[in-house]
């Protein structure tokens, strides 16, 4: 489905000085699967899914999306050929509602579907539809919105960058089982999740560990997770502490 052949990001100039992000990164998703890609922070995890996205433009290489070249296609050419995004800090606009936003997602998309895609994400139709999407969403709630707006969308290929931060554990829980489902269960779909969740690492179909810009795993869940769940649970057993 997508393929990523020898790509590299830099920021910078020349006169300043070329800073690497990715460095020489290929790869292939093909639907059907379940995609994680991990790592330390700063190791260009959120970099590559803009990359994929179209937010951010390769320095070099080549992105092929059902065997078209689409490296220098924008974000909105992306998304109409297949490709959703969720960021892991999902932008507000004030002035449309809820209900506005999963109409783009999915023109059309009937009350009955509506409601249940908002249900799905732990939000209950009644108090939220009709809410504007600014400021006076918290960050969790804005999260499972934009989760709502990916799933209604029903891309080739989605995206989701940490779908777990900022929202609750049992939530989070019930999302995951959602998106999990989702692409397991529709052949001609792919997910790509980036996160450090321990219960969801394992279960995935493939993960991919990103340190330094560069591809430094590759695997099965069964190949890869052995050898990195000791450093996965000791940064969430941080992170829990940290919030304490």
């Amino acid at each position: 489905m997508l393929r990523l052949e020898n790509i590299s990001l830099s920021v910078g100039d020349e006169q300043n000085g070329l800073r690497e992000i990715l460095n020489n990164i290929t790869l292939e998703f093909e639907s059907g699967r379940l995609y994680a890609i991990t790592g330390p922070n700063g190791g260009g995890k959120t970099s590559l899914a803009k990359v994929i996205m179209g937010i951010y433009s390769v320095s070099s290489g080549k992105i092929s999306f059902k065997g078209e070249d689409i490296t220098n296609a924008s974000v909105t050419e992306r998304a109409n050929k297949g490709i959703s995004y969720a960021f892991q800090q999902p932008p507000r606009f004030k002035g449309l509602q809820i209900f506005d936003l999963l109409q783009i997602a999915q023109p059309g998309i009937d009350s009955i579907s509506l409601r249940k895609n908002l249900r799905d994400v732990g939000l209950c139709p009644e108090d939220y539809q009709e809410r504007d999407v600014g400021s006076g969403l918290s960050g969790g709630e804005m999260k499972r919105i934009e989760i709502a707006q990916i799933l209604a969308r029903n891309s080739s290929l989605s995206i989701f960058d940490e779908p777990e931060a900022g929202v609750d554990l049992w939530t989070i829980q019930k999302i995951l089982s959602i998106i999990i489902n989702r692409y397991k269960q529709h052949r001609d779909m792919a997910a790509i999740m980036i996160t450090h969740n321990e219960k969801l690492l394992p279960i995935c179909d493939e993960i991919i560990v990103l340190e330094e810009g560069m591809v430094k795993q590759q695997g099965t869940a069964s190949e890869v997770w052995p050898s990195i769940k000791f450093d996965i649970q000791c940064k969430m057993r941080d992170l829990c502490q940290a919030e304490v």
